[in-house]
């Protein structure tokens, strides 16, 4: 009877189910992209704060926190699933494999609602140039940052609880790399109760409102800026680049949660899963802040700074 509890005890995360040479070049490919990833989101924040100029535009206040959002966001998964590419076996008890899950999740909502807070930013500096320095106050970025972090962690609270709460009386296997809520709903002894259904709701809730508000700000921007021919071009290369954040973002993460069947396929939910945890959080800085001319220029300022200051001492 012990060895039963002890069994419930824990997980089994399955990973890729690849060989040892693959698993050896997938383990190096991810901690190349991994230490990228921290370097890039890094620089983007001491840029922000270091520099004046860039320190008191709104769009990059709410960048550098975005930035910061990117680095807890991947280092919930890719730690993880390293050390297993690393040291097969897979083994996660209970306790980990569920604070995993909650703040992989909490997080995911987290960075869904600073994208509606970015895309909120663009309509407003576009459509309302002239109240832009009002109603995007330093203040008011401060306030919409607090609110993404608060209610991204207490948006999926509940579903959370009520799958920590289940049994799991049949195979400890997940077939995955981390602590998702979809196999681990499928490992669960019935009856579920109320745990998928909230789920499902909290999901499809989080997914539909903030796609419909960032496809209507930015559709809204496009026609203001389609009305004004003489500034379409400057106008929509200052949003191409979120556009194309957000498109990456949300088509995956649609495509996984939104799509009927969209978690039944093992091996595309795996590449799907690992796209959205560990390439688009490598690719955001690069498209977001790192091709951007002002990011580049403060990045120049920053390097002759510190090369004066060196040729000083």
């Amino acid at each position: 009877m012990s060895n039963y509890i002890i069994y419930f005890m824990e997980f089994v995360l399955l990973g890729f189910g690849i060989g040892p040479c693959n698993r050896l070049l997938l383990l190096i490919l991810f901690i190349m992209l991994y230490v990228l990833t921290l370097i890039e989101n890094i620089t983007i924040i001491i840029l922000v704060l270091l520099d004046t100029h860039l320190g008191q535009l709104p769009m990059y206040i709410l960048l550098s926190n975005f930035s910061w959002l990117e680095m807890c966001y991947v280092s919930t998964t890719v730690p993880r699933m390293l050390f297993d590419l690393a040291v097969p076996g897979g083994i996660i008890s209970f306790k980990e494999c569920f604070i995993q899950f909650y703040i992989f999740f909490s997080l995911g909502c987290t960075e869904c609602f600073f994208l509606s807070t970015m895309a909120l930013d663009r309509y407003v500096a576009i459509c309302h140039p002239l109240h832009y320095p009002h109603i995007m106050s330093h203040n008011f970025c401060y306030l919409m940052v607090a609110l993404c972090w608060v209610v991204g962690f207490l948006w999926y609270l509940i579903p959370a609880k009520l799958i920590s709460k289940l049994s799991f009386c049949g195979s400890n296997v997940i077939d995955h790399f981390l602590c998702d809520a979809g196999p681990i709903l499928s490992l669960a002894c019935p009856p579920l109760g109320k745990a998928p259904i909230f789920s499902q709701i909290c999901l499809n809730g989080l997914l539909i409102s903030n796609i419909s508000f960032v496809v209507g700000s930015y559709s809204i921007v496009i026609f203001t800026l389609a009305k004004t021919s003489n500034s379409l071009r400057k106008g929509f290369s200052t949003i191409s680049f979120h556009l194309i954040v957000v498109s990456l973002f949300y088509g995956s993460v649609a495509a996984m949660y939104l799509l009927p069947g969209g978690e039944s396929q093992l091996g595309v939910t795996k590449a799907v899963t690992l796209f959205y945890t560990a390439i688009t959080p490598f690719l955001n800085p690069l498209i977001y802040c790192l091709r951007n001319n002002q990011v580049k220029e403060a990045l120049g300022r920053l390097l002759k700074r510190k090369v004066t200051l060196i040729w000083s001492k």
